[in-house]
């Protein structure tokens, strides 16, 4: 890095000097239950918490219409979160430095059964090295490692020499809404960091992700006259077979794909949610199954869209029940296409050098094979867009965590970043 050595070593000790308020901060973003639709709590604590800092504050609502209009929105429905997005921006006295987007997301999953989890999910419990609770991970401790950096630098008497925007979004775990609003409220800068937890890596690519709901209606009779009837969950079984070969069927393009053609299987059709018939012994009249699917970059979302109604129309046609009664398709949720990062943007090696003088080594560099908001800013801002984070465990499972010596290293290294991308000045009077 050419940060002055003592400057580096005193960003390296203010970080060091923050971190119990960073792991309060954060077990107090734990605590809000800021489920899809329930955020609004959460963000209402981040603008107080940005503004506090003195940030120029701006809070807005998704725009609807604006996201039906672009290609790389979700599908609205009724279960969309209606949030707000939250911004704080800093400017410096002079621009002398490069302006950098910091963005993180505050929605969470589902925390599923409580009894199947070592501690309460929206209790932040710490034991020895890891703060558990649902979103611990994914992302609250990033959320706070974007605000805690620059406190660092502000704690020194420094601020960055360029402007800054941080970001809190929603729908990130849904539809990527949220990340693509403010790129559609002109939010923009030379670079972005997302702080996901990427155990200590940066992301190079990732999938897109389409989300779907295959609907089956069958014949009911008694289950003693079977025969005389269509089994719409049977029928479902059979429509997801002929999906299992179309996901093969994108499977066999990774060789097209660097940084993709050495995983095993990139492309995964999940069939993430199954509802079906009245009555044990009634032949089921309906079936109703929610999937994911993920692309390779390149593929559209309309492409594969097309590909997946053109499949099960095809399909259906052979079928002798289907054939009379055809399922439907209706898209919902992620319509999202995936990314690759070109290597050898001043940003990554200012990162990477940043992550060695902490970690002594430079970070590895993976592919990722989950949605990440890093989509908007690089493929409609065509700026690089780094997702760097921490180590975490149990995302999107049971006993969800966040490693906290690894927090404090990375903060470390954001921190060290934000100096050396772009630039300081002493604080405001």
């Amino acid at each position: 890095m050419t940060l002055d050595p003592k400057l580096r070593d005193d960003i390296i000790a203010a970080v060091d000097k923050g971190f119990d308020a960073q792991v309060k901060f954060t077990q107090a973003m734990v605590r809000h239950v800021s489920t899809r639709g329930n955020e609004h709590t959460m963000q209402d604590f981040m603008f107080r918490a940005i503004r506090e800092r003195g940030y120029k504050m701006e809070r807005f609502a998704m725009d609807r219409a604006a996201l039906a209009a672009h290609p790389g929105a979700g599908a609205w429905d009724d279960l969309h979160s209606t949030a707000p997005i939250v911004v704080g921006t800093h400017h410096p006295r002079e621009e002398t430095g490069r302006s950098l987007i910091m963005q993180g997301h505050v929605d969470v999953v589902p925390e599923g059964p409580h009894d199947m989890w070592a501690t309460a999910p929206f209790d932040p419990v710490i034991q020895g090295d890891w703060m558990q609770g649902r979103g611990a991970g994914d992302m609250k401790a990033g959320c706070a490692a974007n605000i805690f950096a620059l406190d660092a630098l502000k704690s020194l008497g420094l601020q960055p020499a360029a402007t800054v925007y941080l970001q809190s979004v929603v729908e990130e775990e849904s539809t990527g809404d949220g990340a693509l609003m403010t790129h559609l409220r002109g939010y923009k800068a030379d670079a972005v960091v997302i702080s996901e937890p990427s155990h200590e890596t940066i992301t190079r690519a990732n999938v897109g992700v389409v989300w779907f709901q295959l609907e089956v209606r069958g014949v009911p009779v008694h289950v003693q006259r079977m025969g005389t009837g269509a089994n719409a969950i049977d029928a479902a079984y059979r429509v997801i077979g002929e999906l299992r070969k179309l996901e093969a069927k994108w499977n066999a393009t990774k060789d097209e794909h660097a940084h993709f053609r050495h995983i095993e299987k990139p492309v995964n059709l999940n069939i993430g949610k199954i509802a079906g018939g009245d009555w044990a012994s009634s032949v089921p009249a309906w079936c109703k199954v929610d999937m994911r699917i993920s692309l390779l970059p390149g593929k559209t979302a309309e492409a594969a869209k097309k590909e997946i109604v053109d499949c099960v129309a095809a399909f259906t046609r052979g079928d002798a029940f289907l054939s009379n009664i055809p399922p439907t398709i209706t898209f919902n949720g992620f319509q999202a296409e995936g990314y690759e990062l070109n290597p050898g943007s001043d940003a990554e090696a200012t990162l990477a050098a940043a992550h060695q003088a902490v970690f002594g080594q430079k970070p590895e560099t993976v592919t990722s094979l989950a949605y990440l908001d890093s989509r908007v800013y690089a493929l409609f801002d065509r700026v690089p867009t780094l997702n760097y984070g921490c180590i975490s465990r149990g995302v999107h499972g049971f006993d969800e965590g966040v490693n906290l010596p690894s927090l404090k290293k990375t903060t470390t290294a954001l921190a060290l970043f934000i100096a050396e991308w772009c630039g300081v000045e002493k604080l405001d009077a």
